[in-house]
């Protein structure tokens, strides 16, 4: 794939800007949220005083003539996986960080942390179909690659549908794994799907959220087309009936993205594009290793 100039630049900044905020997630945040699938045998040592007596090494004690217990380590080598709506809708944004930008970079963050920490990382793209699956893999390179196939893909089918990326890994991922949904949650009747999904995996709800989303700015008549289905409408947005019921209707799409995320047992982080991206996630780590 050849990228264009701006593209490569693009992907440098969020390189240079991911690796740094990488390493602050690094210090013990990552590793106390997120456990590995057990423990497995280390080493075995001495017994001191206050030892578990369940962990006596009875067959080492026998040959020492004194106590020794087993050690364990915690089994790493986890898999991470970034799940990107890719949608057009993804493309409408008021700010100039729009959402597939914010996108990569959330990405890129968590693809760094998880490197560093000698775990798997893989992204599936989806709109109203799968786009693209990456399975997880060790490595720098592959979180590059990654960030480049959310920036510069091809155009994805219209529409989205959250329900076909979950039924699509809850079948792809033969491992347990942690999956960070990263979408607008434009969408509706996916929350059994997700739930089933969340039974074997541990799933995250990003939800990437425009100050567009929410309320419709006083600029005249305005034509929109909608990215999701083509539809157009004339609006009036200088009447303040017509922002009201927008802002109704607006508070009505979180209220319902909130209940399907209940229902399916998620967790749900919200970043806006108007803020700090990196800020919402690592209140998110603090908020979850207080928990464990």
């Amino acid at each position: 794939m050849i990228l264009s100039a701006p593209d490569r630049e693009r992907i440098r900044r969020i390189e240079i800007r991911t690796r740094h905020l990488a390493r602050a997630f690094s210090d013990g945040n990552y590793r106390s949220v997120f456990r590995g699938s057990g423990i497995e045998f280390s080493d075995a040592r001495e017994y001191i005083p206050g030892d578990d007596i369940r962990l006596i090494d009875w067959n080492v004690t026998a040959r020492m003539g004194a106590p020794w217990v087993k050690e364990f380590v915690e089994e790493r080598d986890l898999s991470i996986v970034c799940a990107v709506d890719i949608s057009d809708s993804q493309l409408v944004s008021h700010q100039a960080v729009g959402r597939l930008h914010a996108a990569a970079e959330l990405a890129a963050l968590l693809g760094f942390v998880t490197v560093a920490n000698r775990d798997r990382f893989g992204l599936l793209t989806f709109s109203s179909q799968i786009e693209r699956f990456v399975p997880p893999q060790h490595g720098q390179k592959q979180v590059l690659r990654i960030v480049r196939d959310i920036i510069h893909h091809s155009t994805p089918a219209p529409g989205t549908r959250i329900s076909v990326a979950c039924d699509y890994l809850a079948h792809a991922l033969r491992r347990r794994s942690i999956v960070f949904l990263i979408s607008d949650f434009f969408d509706s009747d996916y929350a059994n799907s997700l739930r089933l999904l969340s039974l074997r995996n541990d799933v995250i709800a990003v939800a990437l959220t425009d100050p567009i989303d929410l309320e419709l700015p006083d600029i005249g008549l305005v034509h929109f087309v909608s990215a999701e289905d083509g539809l157009s409408q004339m609006i009036d947005s200088s009447n303040p009936q017509v922002r009201h019921r927008y802002k109704e209707l607006a508070a009505d799409r979180v209220s319902r993205r909130q209940h399907n995320l209940a229902i399916a047992g998620v967790d749900e982080v919200e970043v806006r594009l108007d803020s700090d991206l990196v800020e919402p996630i690592a209140r998110y780590f603090h908020a979850r290793s207080m928990r464990q």
